[in-house]
């Protein structure tokens, strides 16, 4: 069973602190690096897969360095977030490539290309692909040597929905079979559908750890702010305000909006349509005004 081991660790590049004094392990199974962008996660990530050096602290795997071990490296699958590849290539010949790096050939390369689905494009040059496409290649090529840690930097971006619900299954059936897979997200969504396990960071820090339910209930439980605007604001405030599921109501002139507090998300989501229904009220936006990660995360890590 392959754990990998951050122990202390701090990134930054000049003056900047990319990732501040971070400790966490992962472990068999799927785990999900949830923060906003710009929270640290990519940098983090490069210094998992043995990308980057950390300024301070260590990176293991199973107890060994990661950093310019090239043992190490033969265990480890990455697919980066960035898009940049060699668009003169084919997918078949960017997959070799890198398992011919491995001591493999086209056998490996063809099994990866079908596990996710790229046969039918493997002879077209990469730079006729869709974004979705090349994540997929990507994936290919992380996975042509079979490691036993798949690090992915936010690997849905520019899917289709038939292209994410495939990947999704296959990474829950990596995790399945006892190998350790670690993907970033900034979409809680993602996360919720993959991983009972996360970390989340932000602002290069670590604000949480454990169980996706217990931590998603305190983000639902926070209180949630909302911008509505209706036919009838200020009888929408007077039917609302009543209810203890919102806890205040403030008329905002400039949006021509209220600004709604609700302290029980479950019971207002469901009181909003009606109130307004059985006061004969149009509702013609309703928008959280506070749906940020940074502002979720910054109620988690209160909490």
């Amino acid at each position: 069973m392959t754990t990998l081991h951050i122990d202390h660790v701090s990134r930054w590049f000049g003056n900047v602190v990319a990732v501040n004094d971070i400790t966490m392990t992962v472990g068999p199974g799927v785990t999900g690096l949830l923060g906003p962008n710009g929270a640290g996660k990519s940098t983090l990530i490069n210094m998992m897969g043995g990308f980057l050096a950390p300024s301070t602290g260590t990176v293991t795997l199973d107890g060994q360095p990661v950093w310019r071990n090239e043992a190490i490296y033969r265990h480890i699958g990455i697919v980066p977030e960035r898009e940049a590849m060699y668009d003169f290539l084919t997918g078949r010949e960017f997959v070799l490539a890198n398992a011919e790096l491995h001591g493999l050939g086209a056998k490996a390369a063809q099994q990866a290309l079908a596990t996710v689905d790229m046969e039918y494009a493997q002879d077209r040059r990469i730079a006729t692909y869709s974004k979705g496409m090349r994540q997929r290649v990507k994936m290919a090529s992380a996975l042509v040597h079979q490691p036993s840690l798949l690090l992915l930097d936010e690997p849905f971006n520019g899917m289709d929905p038939r292209q994410r619900m495939q990947l999704m299954d296959l990474l829950r059936r990596m995790g399945d079979e006892g190998r350790t897979v670690l993907f970033s997200s900034h979409i809680l969504e993602e996360v919720e559908q993959l991983a009972w396990h996360i970390e989340v960071v932000v602002a290069g820090r670590h604000a949480a750890s454990g169980d996706f339910r217990r931590i998603r209930r305190l983000m639902t439980d926070r209180p949630h702010r909302y911008l509505v605007r209706s036919s009838d604001d200020r009888a929408l405030a007077a039917a609302l305000i009543a209810d203890p599921s919102t806890s205040g109501i403030e008329v905002d002139h400039a949006e021509g909006a209220l600004r709604i507090q609700a302290v029980d998300f479950g019971r207002f989501t469901a009181l909003l349509p009606k109130v307004a229904r059985d006061h004969g009220i149009r509702l013609l936006t309703v928008s959280p005004s506070d749906e940020s990660l940074e502002s979720v995360f910054s109620y988690l890590v209160a909490a």
